[in-house]
């Protein structure tokens, strides 16, 4: 049974909702896949307040959506299925004890169909739309048999969906490629300055061939079809950075689908920079900056994001990397075990938890991001006017980091293995982080000079993206109107 919840009290939001005027959002169980559908969710109910807007959730995810809603954005809790080894109460792939867990997550997920229906079923109309994560394929057929539209969402760019999708289609393309071994090979159906090396395929693109693995398993069996017979695509992204990889993605769809760039979402969402920095800044990062505000740009911030698993031998070459490289850091950590191997003194900060990264990356004390390349990392780096030091672990964060360095231009890379960085066996030396670090942060070099104005330009075409009259706001626009003329 649905409970319904407002954005911050009790109210009887979906008793009375429905039609041309609701939009159901409902995300995957995951921070990177969440918070830019709460942030479209608070664009839609800022920008068109015409439209109700209802946020499907779990119990154990219910206080950190209603935490960044407004309360014009209603919250609905579907119960999440129990489901054996995973312990209860884990409800976010960032609360996994051990990565072996994900799979069983995943199953896990897929048993919200019924909840999902139900809540569907107990609307007096069918909403307007449905915009829900790729993941939950079961909301498409769902939503189908109720008669209502779906949106898909990735949490990726078009570039990366799209050479994703063109590679599981075309296996061959990688396979045939690297010769010499590790030479760039052209992706099918991209545009011909995109190049990528096998070492950048995502993992689970690699392994699309085994149906024996258990997530490509739950991709063929859970999610199939449900993707490309979406009626569109909801992207976080913006047309300056992805136009070129728009035609590309949408060949993967349904006749008439069309790719939506409405980023960066949590600009389009508006300022909420007070909210997260009075709220969400346990360890004072924020003021920790403000002591270093004198030197602009002195700072590196370094955060490889909630998701990636890594070795305690790899920390330790971070940290001595960091401490070598002479440049005041500020670094969050996920491990709740690992110790520093060195002494950071005065001019590191090592914090664990949640930080207020936005803020964190606007502060004039800051001037590089060590990131994972998480493309809501990298949105929001770009959209403060921050190169990146690109070290990407899992998933498409490779593919963002060809992007964002080599095609963009406002980054530098450590070059490794998709799938590999987090792992005990593949380690990155302290001599490397070191060395890319000051590349990263020497604002004077010819490098840093260029990267810095690439970054430059892309903060200005974010902000000019979600202004009014920009790309990304008329896209949201259209999007709301056609869907409503089409009802």
């Amino acid at each position: 049974m649905a409970t319904t919840n407002g954005g911050g009290a009790a109210t009887n939001h979906a008793a009375n909702v429905a039609g041309r005027d609701h939009v159901v959002i409902f995300p995957f169980m995951a921070k990177g896949h969440t918070l830019p559908l709460l942030d479209f969710a608070t664009a839609l109910s800022t920008h068109h307040t015409s439209l109700r807007v209802t946020l499907l959730t779990t119990p154990a995810n219910r206080a950190f959506a209603a935490g960044r809603l407004p309360p014009s954005v209603a919250l609905v809790e579907l119960p999440f299925p129990s489901l054996p080894p995973l312990p209860a109460g884990i409800e976010s792939t960032d609360a996994l004890p051990c990565p072996s867990l994900y799979p069983a997550f995943l199953r896990a997920t897929a048993l919200l169909r019924g909840p999902f229906a139900e809540f569907l079923a107990s609307l007096p109309e069918p909403p307007l739309v449905l915009v829900s994560d790729f993941f939950l394929g079961f909301t498409h057929r769902a939503a189908a048999d109720a008669g209502v539209r779906r949106v898909v969402f990735h949490g990726m760019s078009c570039f990366s969906m799209a050479i994703c999708k063109a590679l599981i289609v075309n296996p061959a393309a990688a396979a045939a490629s690297g010769e010499p071994a590790g030479a760039p090979f052209h992706v099918p159906g991209m545009p011909e300055h995109v190049a990528i090396t096998a070492d950048e395929v995502p993992d689970t693109v690699v392994k699309f061939g085994n149906p024996e693995d258990p997530v490509v398993r739950f991709l063929i069996d859970d999610v199939g079809f449900s993707d490309v017979l979406s009626w569109g695509v909801l992207v976080n992204s913006i047309a300056a950075l992805d136009d070129d990889y728009v035609a590309p993605l949408e060949s993967f769809y349904q006749s008439g689908a069309r790719a939506w760039l409405v980023g960066p979402l949590f600009l389009a969402a508006g300022d909420t920079s007070e909210l997260e920095e009075e709220e969400q800044d346990p360890d004072g990062c924020l003021a920790w900056l403000d002591e270093r505000a004198a030197q602009p740009g002195s700072v590196a911030y370094v955060s490889f994001g909630t998701q990636a698993h890594i070795s305690d031998a790899q920390l330790d070459e971070v940290a001595h990397g960091l401490v070598q490289s002479g440049h005041r850091f500020l670094w969050v950590v996920r491990s709740d075990t690992w110790s520093p191997p060195a002494d950071v003194g005065p001019n590191g900060r090592i914090v664990r938890g949640w930080v207020p990264q936005r803020s964190v990356l606007a502060h004039r004390a800051v001037g590089g991001f060590v990131s994972h390349c998480g493309w809501n990392s990298v949105m929001e780096s770009l959209a403060a006017g921050k190169p990146i030091l690109a070290w990407p672990m899992i998933a498409e964060q490779h593919l963002n980091a060809r992007h964002v360095a080599d095609i963009v231009g406002a980054g530098v890379r450590i070059h490794t293995k998709a799938g590999g960085m987090a792992g005990v066996d593949v380690v990155v030396g302290r001599v490397e982080v070191e060395e890319k670090v000051r590349t990263l942060m020497d604002a004077d070099g010819e490098a840093g000079k260029k990267m810095r104005a690439r970054a430059a330009w892309a903060r200005r075409a974010a902000k000019s993206a979600v202004g009014e009259g920009g790309a990304s706001r008329v896209a949201l626009g259209k999007l709301v109107d056609e869907l409503q003329r089409t009802y």
